[in-house]
């Protein structure tokens, strides 16, 4: 199985989307509706999200077949605010491209990069 970026930033935005009240844990398997991307399996969608849980990007607990999502945490939220614009995320893709393997931190630093020239910052 693969990290896959664009699966990623999908999966935050549904996280996010969940809306759940503060405090509260809500389960989801990796079927649910909830979580489902379109052009991806449950198990691509259920490797991803572990993955979010190990870099600290969702809060919660990880079950045997389901998954205990709180929400983002800070670093969730920041990270998706980076490339949540379509705009930045295509162009922040179109850069990393030419790159055989990219990690998330190199992705964010890029999309902050997009959005700085968006705004005309050095």
């Amino acid at each position: 199985m693969t990290r896959d970026m664009e699966l990623i930033r999908a999966l935050l935005l549904k996280v996010e989307a969940l809306d759940l009240p503060q405090g509260t844990t809500a389960f989801f398997n990796p079927t649910d509706p909830h979580l489902q991307v379109d052009g991806y399996t449950p198990d691509q969608v259920a490797y991803n999200l572990d993955l979010l849980f190990q870099a600290g990007y969702v809060k919660g607990q990880l079950g045997m077949t389901d998954f205990g999502i709180a929400g983002l945490t800070w670093s969730g939220h920041e990270f998706l605010d980076a490339v949540r614009d379509p705009d930045v995320w295509r162009k922040t893709k179109d850069r990393a491209r030419g790159v055989a393997s990219i990690g998330l931190g190199l992705v964010w630093e890029i999309a902050k990069a997009e959005i700085k020239v968006k705004l005309g910052l050095p």
